[in-house]
């Protein structure tokens, strides 16, 4: 298994990745894997990165570039880059780690504007530093933590109508993934009042499982059902089964579940390594 060598951001920028790619992250394992939506001609809109900062600090992002806006997957690409350039400049500088985000995420919104295209991207970023992770995100990509027993610590809400009225209990989980206003996003890099959400800091336990995730997953594969893939066993099994898992509700309409095909991109890390991992 390659491990992400200090100081040194691996990019996976608008690829379609035939398996799931595992890393050494911070003394654990990071799973990536993306690729375009089925039978889509165009690009895969998605970008991703695994980007550590300092010793026992790094940040996992996910951008999805709007699907019907101009330039998505430059967008997402852009996102990316400028992001993982702020976070090299900051830790040369010995900036804050929280402060090196904050001013990637402001300044990938400023380059987007300045395009004057109309792209735009969605963004989902979780922080991992000494034991502790942090979340903050832009849009409808989203971060959820489990513990190997399946306790959700961590689950952002979408940016969105519909993922308002989930949070507030106007809608249940299976009504929100049906509606038609489902990929209405109300909040996106790329705005001129783009607003970043931040999560309270929480605590990364040696066998918790963090998925950061674009909206390709989320729209396909109920909040138990990922739990209940990733919350235990080795990482890149886990990762192959949301993968596969989201690939055949995309391919196939059945009564009952969701179908939504969509670009797909997924991080999953787990902290300590075991043999376990290693050897899968």
């Amino acid at each position: 298994m390659p491990e992400v060598p200090a100081g040194e951001a691996q990019l996976f920028l608008n690829l379609d990745l035939d398996d799931v790619d595992t890393r050494d992250f911070l003394g654990g394992t990071a799973a990536v894997y993306t690729t375009r939506s089925p039978g889509k001609p165009g690009p895969n809109e998605d970008s991703a990165a695994i980007v550590p900062y300092d010793g026992d600090a790094g940040v996992l992002i996910v951008a999805d570039g709007l699907g019907g806006m101009p330039a998505g997957a430059d967008a997402s690409r852009a996102v990316i880059e400028t992001l993982v350039a702020c976070l090299d400049k900051g830790r040369a500088a010995g900036v804050n780690l929280r402060d090196a985000i904050l001013d990637g995420i402001e300044q990938a919104n400023r380059s987007l504007l300045e395009r004057a295209v109309g792209s735009a991207a969605t963004l989902a970023l979780v922080e991992i530093s000494a034991g502790c992770v942090r979340s903050y995100h832009v849009g409808d990509a989203a971060i959820l933590l489990t513990g190997q027993r399946g306790a959700v610590k961590v689950q952002t809400a979408a940016h969105s109508p519909v993922g308002y009225a989930l949070q507030s209990g106007l809608l249940d989980e299976t009504e929100a993934m049906s509606d038609d206003n489902r990929h209405l996003v109300s909040n996106i890099v790329g705005s001129a009042d783009m607003r970043i959400e931040i999560g309270a800091q929480a605590n990364l336990a040696p066998r918790d499982t963090l998925l950061v995730a674009s909206d390709g997953l989320f729209d396909n594969l109920y909040i138990d059902e990922i739990v209940q893939m990733i919350r235990k066993g080795p990482l890149r099994p886990a990762a192959a089964a949301l993968r596969s898992s989201a690939a055949e509700r995309m391919g196939a309409v059945e009564p009952g579940q969701p179908c939504h095909p969509d670009d797909l991109t997924l991080l999953l890390f787990r902290p300590g390594q075991t043999r376990r991992d290693r050897q899968s």
